[in-house]
C-alpha cells in the first residue's frame, strides 16, 4: 500500500533539521544575512503548529469553538497588516479591509451549501483566504503609503486644481494598489501549470480524487480573488481618506 500521508516521526525530525542546517548555511555562505534566522523561525513555526495543532484537535469539534479559532486568527491577520503597513495605530482601521474582504467571501460560500457550517471545514477555508487576504492588504497598505508620502507634491497640486484631498490621493495610490493583487492573480492563472497550492495537495494527500482536490482549489482561488480585490479597494478608500496614515518616525 502507498503511504500518501507524512508521518510524524525521527526521518521527517532529520530531514527538516538538515533543510534548515543546508539554509542556515546559505545565510553564512551567501551574506543573505545572519544565519541563525533560518533555525530560529523553524523553532518557532514548529512551536506554534504543534499548538495549532493541539487547540485544532478540539476546537473542530464543535462549531462555536471553530469560530472562536477563526476570530483569533482574524485579530491575529488584523495586527500583522497592521505592523506591515508601517501605519502605527491607524493600521487597526484594516480591521475594516480585513473585514469586508472576509466578510464578502465566506457568507457566500456557506449560503450556497458549498461549503458546510462544520469547524471541520470553516477554519481551513476561511484561514487560507483570510491570509492571503491579510498579504494583499499589507502590500497594498504599505505601497499606497509610501506613494503618497513620495508623491505628495502631487497631491498637493492636484488638490491646487480643485480636487479634494480624498481625491487627490487616490489619483496616486490607485495605479499601483492592482499590484497587490498581482500574485493572488498569477497564482490562479497558472495553476496547475508552475504550482500545485497547497489545498490541492492537501486533498490529495487525504486520499481525496484529483477532480475533488481541483474542485477544493478552484473555490479557494475564486474565494480569495474576491476577498484580495474588496480588500484592497477598500485599504485605498481608508488611505485617502487618511483614516489609515504613516506613522510619525
Amino acid at each position: 500500500m502507498v503511504h500518501t500521508t507524512v508521518e510524524p516521526g525521527p526521518q521527517l525530525t532529520v530531514l527538516c533539521v538538515l533543510m534548515v542546517a543546508l539554509a542556515a548555511g546559505w545565510y553564512r555562505v551567501a551574506r543573505l544575512g545572519p544565519a541563525p534566522v533560518a533555525p530560529r523561525a523553524a523553532i518557532r513555526g514548529a512551536a506554534q503548529l504543534g499548538i495549532v495543532a493541539l487547540v485544532l484537535a478540539a476546537a473542530l469539534a464543535q462549531l462555536w469553538s471553530a469560530v472562536l479559532v477563526l476570530a483569533v486568527m482574524f485579530a491575529a491577520a488584523v495586527a500583522t497588516a497592521a505592523q506591515r503597513s508601517s501605519a502605527g495605530r491607524s493600521g487597526m482601521w484594516l480591521v475594516v479591509a480585513l473585514g469586508a474582504g472576509i466578510g464578502t467571501v465566506l457568507p457566500l460560500m456557506l449560503i450556497t451549501g458549498v461549503v458546510p457550517l462544520t469547524g471541520v471545514a470553516l477554519v481551513p477555508i476561511g484561514g487560507i483566504v483570510l491570509g492571503g487576504t491579510m498579504t494583499a492588504t499589507s502590500l497594498a497598505a504599505r505601497r499606497a503609503l509610501d506613494t503618497v508620502a513620495q508623491r505628495w507634491g502631487e497631491v498637493e497640486a492636484a488638490m491646487s486644481l480643485g480636487f479634494t484631498e480624498r481625491e487627490a490621493r487616490l489619483e496616486v495610490v490607485r495605479p499601483i494598489a492592482g499590484d497587490a493583487l498581482l500574485p493572488g492573480v498569477d497564482q490562479t492563472r497558472t495553476v496547475g501549470l508552475v504550482t500545485l497550492p497547497g489545498a490541492f495537495v492537501g486533498v490529495l494527500l487525504a486520499s481525496g480524487s484529483a477532480l475533488q482536490a481541483a474542485a477544493v482549489q478552484m473555490l479557494v482561488l475564486t474565494g480569495l480573488l474576491l476577498a484580495q480585490a474588496t480588500a484592497v479597494a477598500v485599504t485605498i478608500e481608508l488611505i485617502a481618506r487618511s483614516k489609515v496614515h504613516r506613522a510619525p518616525q
